[in-house]
């Protein structure tokens, strides 16, 4: 088992304004339609996309300030890891959200395609590999909510070799786009390890968010969060930021793809391209970096098998 020191969340979906919202801005208000409230509250809980209006999916997360600084840098250009998937696929009634062995294999394809590098950006060193598929007809399962009972009952039936690979959840995600576990969790809540994701934000699964959120990318978002990844936006314009020196300052997220957007008055325009914003799925190409290697460095302490 590997090193795990992260502390354990109380309350579930604490929504406050970061420090440097706006002025005039309260929780839950929103700036070019998205949550302005979308940061890790003081109980390591952050949210993660939104848009229109709405808190699409919420990140309940550990903390992962923790990793030493003798683990950081382990990363380096010649890392490769393969990231085996379990993918859990939950349905109501056997039908809906039932989804297909191809969609399953054109999720793991996307993925493959944005951790490699292939949309742009950085190559990131990880693939994922699918090791395993189950299906279960269960609809409190289908409709469980992030820190419910029903979510705990579903993994703790479901889940497989956490943390080392990766609990892939189709459900309806309740209200959310999803939602996922940063590192770090305690052993006694590493059943909880892994990426809940709506089956209606896959590839070719239905139209319901058709020009948004339809092309596969929220769970190469949510499995960057597993990852070790904050959101770009995460701390504002403070000079920590999200942690990854490459990522420009974002004060609020993004929704949509407006080009130009500059919330921050440090140097470089918002990152909207990156996966670790709340743009729109057509707006994404990129992981920095910076980002992978934080993302290495957290796999290596965290996730790889000693």
């Amino acid at each position: 088992m590997k090193r795990l020191f992260a502390t354990s969340c109380a309350a579930l979906l604490i929504v406050i304004a970061p420090a440097d919202t706006p002025a005039g801005a309260r929780a839950g208000d929103c700036f070019d339609g998205s949550i302005v409230a979308a940061v890790p509250d003081q109980s390591g809980h952050s949210f993660a996309r939104g848009g229109d209006g709405e808190i699409k999916e919420p990140v309940i997360d550990e903390p992962v300030a923790s990793l030493p600084v003798s683990a950081k840098g382990k990363g380096s250009s010649k890392f490769k890891a393969t990231v085996p998937v379990y993918f859990h696929v939950i349905s109501p009634d056997g039908v809906i959200g039932n989804v297909t062995q191809t969609q399953i294999d054109d999720q793991i394809r996307v993925m493959n395609l944005a951790y490699t590098g292939s949309y742009g950006g950085a190559k990131t060193g990880f693939t994922f590999s699918l090791a395993g598929v189950t299906r279960t007809t269960n609809a409190d399962w289908f409709n469980a909510g992030p820190g419910s009972p029903d979510e705990r009952a579903m993994k703790k039936a479901l889940s497989t070799n956490a943390p080392e690979a990766l609990n892939y959840y189709s459900t309806t995600a309740e209200v959310y786009l999803g939602w996922a576990y940063l590192p770090g969790l305690t052993p006694s809540r590493m059943f909880l390890d892994g990426i809940v994701v709506d089956w209606e934000s896959m590839l070719h699964t239905s139209d319901r968010y058709a020009g948004r959120y339809d092309l596969g990318l929220t769970a190469v978002h949510e499995a960057g969060h597993w990852l070790g990844l904050e959101h770009t936006f995460f701390g504002g314009c403070n000079a920590k930021g999200d942690f990854v020196d490459d990522t420009p300052a974002m004060r609020v997220p993004t929704s949509g793809c407006p080009l130009g957007k500059d919330t921050c008055p440090e140097p470089g325009l918002d990152p909207i391209h990156n996966y670790m914003d709340y743009s729109y799925d057509s707006c994404y190409f990129e992981f920095t970096a910076g980002q992978s290697q934080r993302m290495q460095d957290h796999f290596i302490f965290f996730r790889a098998g000693d």
